[in-house]
């Protein structure tokens, strides 16, 4: 495993079109595949189609390095609707050479106060692969709770995994 990197700046912007090369260079990456759902060799093609329209609803937040102006980091708010509109299911990845440094948390960060402040979200949810253990630390540290597992959850690698079903809930962090 790589040394990891230092502790760095971003800025959280909202997605535009001019990133788009950007966040397809995270679908590429190996560790953001091997983290995801995400495939691996998807053509930017298929990979800009999908930016170009998003489901609808979602919001994507998306993390910056301000000097170079290269988006680093996305992060995916996927609201409910009907009866569980007070939820939301967020999905997130980071350039495999920047993990470690500090830009989940600057995007999950910016993602709890957007639901919280603006959305009127009450549950933020996600799945997390069994043996993704950074991924766990980082949403355990921003009040995410195990609340079951799901076998057999997704095909990686040859193999099925597992995966922790997460959920942080507002009035339990607050």
């Amino acid at each position: 495993m790589t040394e990891k990197p230092p502790h760095i700046h971003v800025a959280i912007k909202s997605f535009e079109h001019k990133y788009w090369e950007d966040i397809a260079a995270l679908f590429q990456c190996p560790r953001c595949n091997w983290g995801t759902l995400q495939l691996p060799y998807q053509s930017k093609d298929d990979i800009k189609k999908k930016l170009e329209n998003p489901p609808q609803g979602m919001h994507r937040l998306i993390a910056v390095l301000p000097e170079e102006d290269t988006a680093i980091g996305m992060l995916g708010i996927h609201p409910s609707y009907g009866r569980r509109a007070h939820a939301a299911y967020l999905g997130m990845f980071v350039h495999d050479d920047y993990q470690g440094a500090g830009v989940g948390s600057a995007l999950m960060e910016a993602a709890i106060q957007f639901c919280d402040q603006w959305l009127n979200l009450r549950r933020l949810e996600l799945h997390v692969y069994v043996d993704n253990l950074a991924a766990r630390r980082l949403y355990d540290k921003f009040g995410f709770e195990q609340e079951g597992i799901a076998k057999e959850y997704a095909y990686r690698d040859g193999e099925f995994v597992d995966s922790y079903i997460m959920a942080r809930l507002r009035h339990r962090t607050d």
